[in-house]
């Protein structure tokens, strides 16, 4: 069985799943390992075209967020797209409340304080 390789998996994970990995329970898997990937964080701008992109999937194809909504997000969330996808959806939600037509720093801060809240 040592001269094939019958199986090929892909594991994908958050951060932890690494540190997990390097237990002594796991550690002849991970040994088995052949290659490594982390995703990095993104960009002030990469985190400014991610948003763009989902409101155009989303069919919006105007300026939704100010500027400094999605620079705040982009701190907030430190350029993570799962914390950016819900800062950004809690800055709609506040932005929708305060029936305000952009989502400006003002609806983001209170997305911030939502989600960090706890």
């Amino acid at each position: 069985m040592d001269s094939v390789s019958p199986f090929a998996c892909l594991l994908v994970g958050q951060p932890t799943l690494r540190r997990r990995m390097k237990l002594g329970a796991l550690a002849a898997l991970d040994q088995r390992i052949g290659l490594r990937y982390a995703m990095p964080a993104m960009t002030a701008e990469e985190t400014h075209s991610y948003i763009r992109h989902h409101l155009g999937l989303a069919g919006r194809g105007d300026t939704l967020f100010s500027d400094d909504a999605t620079t705040l997000i982009h701190q907030t969330s430190r350029g993570y797209p799962r914390a950016v996808n819900n800062l950004a959806l809690q800055a709609l939600v506040a932005a929708f409340a305060a029936n305000k037509a952009i989502v400006d720093e003002s609806s983001a801060r209170t997305a911030v304080t939502e989600v960090t809240t706890e």
